[in-house]
C-alpha cells in the first residue's frame, strides 16, 4: 500500500486516476508497490516478461534497442506523467520485451501489476483513451526516428538533435552517439568539424551552440 504523499504524487502525475471510484481507487493502489533505482539500472530488457506497468514519479526511462555488435540506439524516453508503449504493448499482447529500458538518473515509479494494469484498460474509460494516445505519439515519433535513420546523413541528425536542445547542452559525446545509434568516434569527429565552423564551442561535457543558423540549415537540408 502507497503512503499518502506517494498517493497523491502518484494522482498529480496521472490526473486521469482521480476519477476513478473511491472503491476502485483504494484498490488499485493497495495493489501497487513502488521502486526506486539508482541512474543506470535496467528497468526491463529483451526477452524478459513484462512483470508490471509503471507509472514514473520522478527520475527518466531512456528505451533503446540494443544491436549483437553492442551499438545501441534510442527510441524514446519516458519522463513522470508519461508511460511506456513498450511496456503497454506486452501487456495488452502477452509479449516479451524487444528493447531495454534503462534508468539514466535516479527513478522513483509506481508499478501495476499486469492483472491491474488490463484491468483498468477494460473498464476505465479515461485511463484507455491516455494508453492509446500515448500509442499515437509515440509511433509519429518513432517513425521520425525511422525516416531520418534510413534518409538523412549522420551530420543532419547530429544537427538537428543539437537544435532540440537547450544550449549550453550539458551532455557527452558517448551519450549523444547513443542518442544516434552510432559510434562515440564519429560524434567526436562531426562536432569538432561544427566547431571548427564556429557553429559551437566545445567544452567538457557541454556543447555551447554558438551559430544555430547554420545547424538548423543543415538538419533541414
Amino acid at each position: 500500500m502507497l503512503d499518502s504523499n506517494t498517493q497523491s504524487r502518484l494522482l498529480q502525475q496521472y490526473p486521469m486516476l482521480k476519477e476513478l471510484s473511491a472503491a476502485d481507487q483504494a484498490e488499485m493502489l493497495a495493489a501497487t508497490s513502488v521502486m526506486h533505482l539508482p541512474a543506470g539500472t535496467v528497468v526491463f530488457d529483451e526477452n524478459q516478461a513484462c512483470q508490471g506497468f509503471p507509472l514514473l514519479l520522478s527520475g527518466r526511462v531512456h528505451v533503446i534497442k540494443a544491436a549483437p555488435n553492442g551499438r545501441e540506439l534510442q527510441l524514446y524516453c519516458v519522463d513522470p506523467g508519461e508511460s511506456c508503449i513498450l511496456t503497454s504493448s506486452c501487456l495488452l499482447g502477452h509479449a516479451k520485451y524487444k528493447a531495454r529500458g534503462v534508468a539514466k538518473q535516479y527513478t522513483e515509479l509506481v508499478v501495476l501489476p499486469p492483472a491491474t494494469f488490463k484491468k483498468l484498460v477494460s473498464i476505465y474509460e479515461p485511463f484507455r483513451n491516455y494508453i492509446f494516445s500515448l500509442f499515437s505519439e509515440r509511433l509519429s515519433e518513432l517513425m521520425e526516428l525511422v525516416s531520418a535513420v534510413a534518409f538523412q546523413k549522420l551530420d543532419q541528425r547530429l544537427a538537428r538533435l543539437l537544435t532540440l536542445k537547450s544550449s549550453p547542452i550539458h551532455t557527452t559525446h558517448q551519450a549523444l552517439a547513443d542518442e544516434l545509434g552510432c559510434a562515440r568516434e564519429i560524434v567526436s569527429r562531426l562536432l569538432k568539424g561544427f566547431s571548427d565552423q564556429g557553429w559551437v564551442k566545445l567544452k567538457r561535457e557541454a556543447i555551447v551552440i554558438t551559430d544555430s543558423a547554420p545547424l538548423i540549415a543543415l538538419s533541414k537540408y
